[in-house]
């Protein structure tokens, strides 16, 4: 005879409800608590609008990984993978055997594939002709990098080690795919909280860098008409990524890979033989990578080990960081235009941050908020594009003295 009632407590048993509230005490709250978290993050990703293209993957991911009895991510596993005494140490093997789902995706993060594919899938929406009509960006690139060191000084005050204070720091470039890559080399059980706060402030900037924007600069700097740039040859566009891939790559070889396949992407599209890998890039390969990317980071916080003292300190040590870098960017700004007689709108210098092309529109609107005939657009791109080379550049020289 059949024994539903012992059927239907097995079945509760082996639940994760049970798993949940049974271990409420020991661990269970804290999932409960990410399981909010995630839909939080769902509901700012879909109903706001704030970066959903990630924040969703994101949410979704934390939301699989703080089920219980799912399976789908194993924290201890990775844990294994990097404790030199395990007989699992560095064993992707063990991963692909008794890993779940997000485990095997996870790989790719920890590989460095995906973010070295998602800012191929960069430098071929990008267009560096801003750049090169106006060399004069890469300074504001190179300023807005301000907050990177900022971040990391202060996060070794306050009791970081150096890996991870270089981890947190990169925070300040406004670039996720370098954040992530460089903080699994450097600091992987820093990923979640870090990647989250990346991709927050990211999302964020229209709110954050205005304000700043306004006290930086005078009403009359933002005022400012810049002159149309010159026309940049295709020659220039074809030669330039050849030429700062072996510039870069030799001086920083850390930096390589994510330098190479944001130059590779960029030559893709420039070089015109290629439009069928152009389109790819951008568009297939873009897509399928950034699902990968967003959902195993966000498999990785895990309540154990997201829910800390030391997650609160990356985001506000993240948030100052990404303001600084803004703040830098501004300043050089205000510095070029008065070296230039006004010539320059210190607007474009918010810009430097990497968040394309996010951040070059923010300078444009509030351009146009002061002179409404200002359209700073492509002068912002300029410093914009550096950004990205500049992130990349701060996180080759933080991994080749940390690494």
């Amino acid at each position: 005879m059949v024994n539903v009632g012992e059927i239907l407590l097995n079945l509760w048993n082996s639940s994760g409800f049970a798993a949940l509230f049974s271990g409420f005490a020991d661990g269970g709250w804290q999932n409960l608590v990410m399981i909010i978290v995630a839909c939080v993050l769902l509901y700012l990703g879909i109903v706001k609008q704030f970066e959903p293209l990630l924040l969703v993957g994101i949410a979704f991911g934390c939301l699989l990984s703080n089920l219980p009895q799912a399976g789908l991510y194993h924290q201890e596993l990775w844990d294994a993978f990097m404790n030199p005494d395990s007989p699992v140490y560095h064993s992707y093997g063990e991963i692909m055997r008794s890993g779940g789902l997000l485990d095997i995706f996870y790989i790719g993060v920890k590989t460095s594939l995906y973010p070295c594919l998602i800012f191929m899938g960069v430098g071929a929406m990008s267009d560096f002709g801003p750049l090169l009509s106006n060399p004069k960006s890469l300074l504001l690139g190179a300023a807005a990098q301000m907050g990177v060191f900022a971040a990391f000084f202060g996060a070794v005050c306050m009791g970081f080690t150096g890996t991870e204070a270089a981890s947190i720091g990169i925070i300040g470039g406004a670039d996720g795919p370098t954040a992530i890559y460089l903080t699994t080399k450097l600091a992987p059980h820093l990923l979640g909280a870090i990647a989250v706060a990346a991709y927050s402030y990211m999302a964020l900037i229209p709110l954050i860098q205005p304000p700043f924007m306004n006290l930086l600069t005078t009403p009359e700097q933002r005022k400012i008409k810049m002159v149309q740039t010159r026309t940049v040859s295709k020659t220039e566009k074809i030669i330039f990524p050849i030429v700062v891939t072996i510039f870069v790559a030799l001086l920083l070889p850390d930096t390589a890979p994510l330098i190479g396949c944001l130059m590779l992407g960029n030559l893709l599209k420039e070089c015109g033989v290629t439009d069928r890998l152009s389109d790819t890039v951008q568009n297939a390969l873009m897509n399928i990578v950034t699902i990968l990317l967003s959902t195993s980071v966000g498999a990785t916080m895990v309540g154990t080990t997201f829910l800390t003292k030391q997650t609160l300190m990356i985001v506000v040590l993240g948030v100052c960081a990404f303001i600084l870098s803004t703040c830098g960017g501004l300043l050089g700004g205000v510095v070029m235009c008065w070296a230039t007689r006004g010539k320059v709108n210190p607007l474009i210098g918010s810009a430097g941050v990497s968040a394309v092309p996010m951040a070059a529109r923010v300078a444009n609107k509030e351009g146009q908020k002061a002179n409404p005939s200002n359209f700073l657009l492509m002068h912002a791109l300029g410093p914009n594009v550096a950004g990205v080379i500049g992130s990349a550049i701060a996180a080759g020289f933080l991994l080749s003295v940390f690494g």
